[in-house]
């Protein structure tokens, strides 16, 4: 029998590339979009003007009108409950020094990153539950409009009800699948109604507005909004905060990061949520 590489591949040496492949990662939404964001690890109180005395005409040597008071109240964000997102990870130090690639440095990026996906996630669609954060799906006080994936016209019926609202919306968000359907649309003259993209060198836009394209939404939902009504607490961002040595008898190492936001409405007429369920005649 003829040795060869396969029956002696012990013999065989090992080259170990200098490129790792990460588990493919979501793109930041959220804090990507330019929302308000406030530094505060403490409770932050948002002072709102809820109510305002109308005006009116007054004719000369007439008494003012003095019988209407403005009406305040607050935007409470980032309790001293508000709960942080964490995680550690143990390396053996065997391994660390053994290994080709900075090993400890490849992770900590790794847990950087996945921390960061998971904080969008809970800005994007978090149910607040435990004491978590309160995503802007699950927002109270917003606005439900209709949307399509086979007609742009709910689209623009969303940014006449903002319009009739006072808001200026700059940022539509929309599931990856949904947002590929809409781009297959053409108008009557053939041309894809979505505008940009890389081939333009600028973003996507629908009817001027830019568009977000995220799997962090489930199909048939999306958001329009005023990101500048989205106000982001943020206490620290997604950070090693210690790598340490564990206990000297398992010789590891650990990685630890952690991170810790809220999110609330300065307005809420400034979120529009889109439901495709909400009779859009898909």
């Amino acid at each position: 029998m003829v040795n060869s590489t396969t029956s002696a591949n012990q013999l065989i040496q090992d080259q170990v590339s200098t490129m790792l492949v990460e588990p493919l990662q979501a793109a930041s939404v959220v804090l990507a979009a330019g929302p308000t964001i406030f530094n505060s690890s403490e409770p932050l109180r948002i002072p709102t003007l809820t109510d305002f005395p109308g005006v009116g005409w007054v004719g000369e040597n007439q008494e003012i009108p003095s019988d209407g008071e403005a009406t305040f109240g607050e935007i409470a964000l980032m309790p001293t409950d508000r709960k942080s997102i964490k995680r550690i990870v143990r390396v053996s130090n065997e391994l660390i020094r053994q290994a080709k690639q900075g090993v400890s440095t490849i992770l900590q990026t790794k847990l950087v990153a996945a921390v960061a996906d998971a904080l969008d996630d809970a800005l994007l669609a978090g149910d607040g539950a435990d004491k978590s954060v309160t995503g802007i799906l699950n927002q109270p006080g917003v606005t439900t409009a209709p949307m399509s994936t086979t007609d742009t016209d709910p689209f623009l019926d969303a940014l006449a009800l903002a319009a009739s609202m006072e808001v200026t919306p700059n940022r539509f968000i929309l599931n990856g699948t949904d947002f590929y359907n809409l781009r297959k649309l053409k108008d009557n003259n053939g041309r894809y109604i979505l505008q940009g993209g890389p081939a333009e060198g600028a973003p996507y836009t629908l009817f001027e507005v830019p568009v977000t394209a995220t799997n962090k939404l489930p199909a048939g939902k999306g958001v329009l909004a005023d990101m500048s009504q989205i106000a982001v607490v943020r206490d620290i961002d997604p950070q090693v905060t210690g790598v340490k040595v564990r206990d000297a008898e398992v010789d590891q190492v650990c990685i630890r990061v952690t991170t810790r936001y809220d999110l609330g409405l300065l307005r809420p007429e400034g979120v529009i949520l889109l439901d495709g369920a909400a009779g859009a005649g898909e």
